[in-house]
Formats: structure tokens, C-alpha cells, sequence
């Protein structure tokens, strides 16, 4: 069985691709000047609060202005489409960054819910053309989502926030703008 080495993007590779073509384009992790909403479900809101701290400290090192960042509460990640395309439609964030977790149950409620939550976020960034981001967990436990929203570095809604920042400055750089 191959090990999650082997998965991971090898040092200098990006570098070793751009060598080798016209052109090789990475949004940067610079927030400043960003919009970003922040779409959160109340359901499983205690992991979500853990995402949502993790997303938060990342913006404030990418340098966005805490001003800047709108959060608005859905009652699960069911509804977390409607929220992000409700952001896109306003046109006032660069960025929706949606947070929440579903944790699979004795029934299969967790399919329909984090099946169509990732359908409808990925169809409102497509139609819309604004980067959603999705920063819902979706474990077999409440140790596993609790294990991906720790306080550090390896936090999710860390990991989204940034992806959302680096997502605007690559859609902008060059020749995708």
C-alpha cells in the first residue's frame, strides 16, 4: 500500500513545472484587500465554531482586515448553498468560504446532507464564477471532525480560508483575468 507520502506535492515541483512551460500560474495567500463571506451552520455548531476560529486567524495572517469578513449563520450545511449564492448574487465578497460539519449517523440522512451540500456549493462557484469554498467536514465521528478543527495549523476552516484567498488571487493573476 503506497503511504501519504507519495500523495504529497514534492518540494520544488511547482518550480520544476513552470520551467518547463510559457506559463504556470498559483494564487497567492495575500488577503489584503479581500472580501470574504463566511457561510456557518448552526448544526454541529461547536465543530463549526472550531472551523470558524481556524478560518478567522487565517484571514487575519493573510493579512484581510477582520472588517472585511461577514458571517452568516445557516441552520445546517444542507442550507449552506442557498447562503453562498445569496454572497455571490450581492457581489460584496471576493470569496465565500462555507463551514460546517456532518457526521455520519445510524441512518442515511449524512449521504443526502453532505452529498448535496458539496453539489450545491460547487454549482453556485460555477455559475457565479465567485470562489465557494467548501470547509465542511464530513467524518464518520465527532473525534474525527474534532481532530480537523484543532486550534493549529492543520485546522480546516483554516485551510479554506486560505484556499478562498488563494483562489481569488489566481482567478486575477495573468492570463485567467
Amino acid at each position: 500500500m503506497a503511504g501519504p507520502d507519495l500523495a504529497a506535492l514534492p518540494d520544488g515541483a511547482m518550480d520544476d513545472i513552470a520551467s518547463q512551460v510559457g506559463t504556470s500560474l498559483r494564487g497567492a495567500h495575500d488577503g489584503t484587500g479581500l472580501r470574504i463571506g463566511i457561510g456557518c451552520a448552526l448544526f454541529n455548531g461547536g465543530v463549526t465554531m472550531r472551523l470558524l476560529h481556524g478560518a478567522l486567524e487565517g484571514l487575519r495572517d493573510a493579512g484581510t482586515d477582520r472588517r472585511d469578513v461577514t458571517v452568516a449563520w445557516a441552520p445546517g450545511a444542507f442550507e449552506l448553498p442557498l447562503v453562498a449564492r445569496a454572497f455571490a448574487h450581492a457581489g460584496k465578497v471576493d470569496a465565500v468560504v462555507c463551514l460546517g460539519a456532518v457526521i455520519r449517523g445510524d441512518t442515511g440522512h449524512y449521504d443526502f446532507v453532505a452529498g448535496e451540500c458539496a453539489s450545491g456549493i460547487q454549482q453556485v462557484q460555477l455559475a457565479t464564477g465567485v470562489p465557494v469554498i467548501f470547509g465542511v467536514l464530513t467524518t464518520d465521528t465527532l473525534d474525527q471532525a474534532l481532530e480537523r478543527s484543532r486550534p493549529d495549523h492543520t485546522n480546516k476552516g483554516r485551510e479554506a480560508a486560505l484556499t478562498g484567498v488563494e483562489m481569488v488571487r489566481l482567478l486575477r493573476s495573468g492570463p485567467l483575468s
